[in-house]
């Protein structure tokens, strides 16, 4: 499946297609899609249909709300919860992730863990800082009053098992690549995204 999601993206429409609905916060429909993009419907929902069968979003169907047909169905599409990655040969990075994690936590040195981490986020460090967030697969987003909320966990699938753990190394590198900015992380879990929360260190809300 993975090969099959990294291909169906090599299409320059879908590819902007499926960079626009990941881009939103909230799931969208064909007709958003077609009137971002400059899209017919029939085009916008034929490229949605063929990435949420490579399984790159998933389709769901939700209530209209003004206009036309309120109230009945309609198809809207959101980035699928599933992860691809294709390793030539094939390597399991994440099952190793699995046990160095376990044995973190059955030893009890989370704090060791933690300053590993912060020493990586400083040696990642350089540049400005929404930008580097990016590059890291956290899809930061900035509010008007400079909080920034990332819309993603790279280390999704391990916070799944180990989040106590995973939460404390997000928060410990990104407190690393912030360094002696003017800007404080903090933990604030939500339903989705990255547990830590970015803002100004002298505003605590």
């Amino acid at each position: 499946m993975s090969m099959e999601a990294i291909g169906a993206l090599r299409e320059p429409v879908r590819r902007a297609v499926y960079e626009y609905v990941v881009g939103r916060a909230e799931p969208v429909s064909r007709n958003e899609v077609a009137e971002a993009l400059g899209l017919g419907r029939t085009l916008a929902a034929f490229h949605l249909d063929k990435l949420a069968g490579a399984g790159l979003l998933e389709a769901a169907n939700a209530p209209r709300t003004g206009g036309p047909g309120a109230g009945r169905p309609a198809k809207v599409y959101r980035r699928s919860a599933v992860e691809h990655a294709v390793t030539l040969p094939p390597r399991d990075y994440r099952l190793l992730a699995e046990v160095l994690a376990g044995a973190v936590e059955r030893a009890g040195v989370e704090p060791a863990a933690y300053a590993v981490a912060r020493e990586v986020g400083t040696r990642l460090a350089g540049g400005e800082v929404i930008a580097r967030l990016a590059t890291l697969g956290y899809e930061p987003v900035e509010d008007a009053d400079r909080t920034v909320r990332l819309r993603n966990c790279p280390f999704h699938v391990l916070a799944e098992s180990h989040g106590g753990l995973v939460c404390g190394l997000n928060l410990a590198l990104i407190e690393g690549l912030l360094g002696e900015s003017d800007r404080g992380a903090r933990l604030d879990p939500g339903p989705t995204g990255c547990c830590v929360v970015i803002g100004s260190k002298n505003n605590k809300n």
